[in-house]
């Protein structure tokens, strides 16, 4: 006979906020999978974009079948999934980048693997209408097999949303839960250098960061939670001025796939301060309360190429990472829930 687990004494509702970056996102495999196994905290809505994306769509597909432990099964099947393709790619790890990358504080990259060098610059002379005619996509069967679109679509204990970025238009899209299909989630993941436009509804669609990592409107409006914690798998902040092309691109990418976020959070910071200052009415605008897992610590020091490492390994370091770091937070801030945010946005502005 199983077991049944007992249910926690208290439960907080919350909003969730994933962030996109390739690989890196099996940290917040680990935040989730953490979260989903403590039980005190009841998600209310997820906004995720590109990598975030996937993980919700998984999710709710995992809870839809079995609740929390059939979400935690589904993210762990489909990471594991994601590792055993990543095996065929021919970007691999060189021996130079196994036998240097502790000593560099990046041992997870491919900065010294030719096969990456020769795939960073043919992308940057030839599309992938060019190098891809057939836009082959291995992710694309990978999420098939693992997500049932028809049951998330259906689910409706928690809100869910993913975004991407019209081509046309260069405006967001956000395809709220009940709409959600495999193109949609593709869209939100489709990095333009590697894969054809999604089209959907007669528009092409590239990733979700371009407008919004991720965005956060849509969780305030309806929410049943004040709390919103956003986990963030994309470095705000380096200590070091790039020099090499390669440190100045990876940058120039960090700053563009934060800028929206860092608008939204502006905003938010500047409506908390209208409501404590008694210039908005607190009984029609409520103070949202931020709070935040930065993968920062584990990924702070990788270049952007780890994004492409698939590696089970590298894949389950970041997972572990993840946890410990949704279980310090449960640790140090689930009594603040609901009463104040642990997030300093003012700070992080200045």
């Amino acid at each position: 006979m199983t077991k049944r687990r007992a249910a926690p004494a208290e439960t907080k509702r919350v909003n969730l906020a994933l962030q996109g970056g390739g690989a890196h996102g099996a940290f917040t495999w680990g935040v989730l999978d953490r979260l989903l196994e403590d039980g005190r905290v009841v998600v209310d809505g997820i906004s995720g974009t590109s990598a975030g994306a996937i993980n919700a769509a998984v999710m709710v597909s995992g809870l839809a079948a079995g609740g929390p432990e059939g979400a935690r099964a589904a993210l762990g099947a489909f990471w594991r999934r994601m590792s055993e393709a990543s095996a065929a790619s021919p970007l691999q790890r060189s021996p130079l980048d196994r036998m240097t990358g502790y000593l560099r504080g990046d041992p997870w990259s491919f900065d010294r693997s030719p096969s990456y060098f020769f795939f960073d610059v043919l992308t940057r002379f030839a599309s992938p209408y060019e190098l891809n005619p057939l836009n082959y996509n291995p992710l694309k069967d990978i999420v098939a097999e693992t997500v049932d679109f028809e049951a998330v679509r259906a689910y409706r204990d928690l809100r869910l949303f993913v975004s991407a970025t019209n081509v046309h238009s260069g405006k967001i899209r956000v395809f709220p839960g009940a709409e959600l299909t495999l193109d949609a989630v593709m869209a939100s993941s489709c990095l333009p250098q590697v894969f054809h436009a999604v089209e959907i509804d007669g528009a092409p669609y590239w990733d979700g960061g371009y407008m919004g990592n991720p965005p956060l409107f849509p969780l305030l409006d309806g929410s049943r939670a004040a709390d919103t914690i956003l986990v963030q798998v994309n470095p705000v902040e380096r200590h070091e001025t790039p020099r090499t092309a390669r440190e100045i691109l990876n940058r120039l990418n960090e700053i563009t796939f934060n800028a929206t976020l860092m608008r939204e959070l502006g905003t938010i910071d500047f409506v908390n301060r209208q409501i404590d200052a008694g210039r908005l009415d607190s009984n029609r605008f409520g103070r949202v309360l931020m709070h935040c897992i930065s993968a920062e610590p584990a990924v702070g020091t990788l270049s952007d190429s780890s994004k492409l490492n698939a590696e089970w390994e590298f894949i389950c370091h970041l997972r572990d990472a993840g946890r410990a770091a949704a279980g310090e937070f449960l640790a140090a801030h689930f009594d603040d829930l609901g009463r104040r945010a642990t997030f300093d946005i003012a700070a992080l502005l200045r």
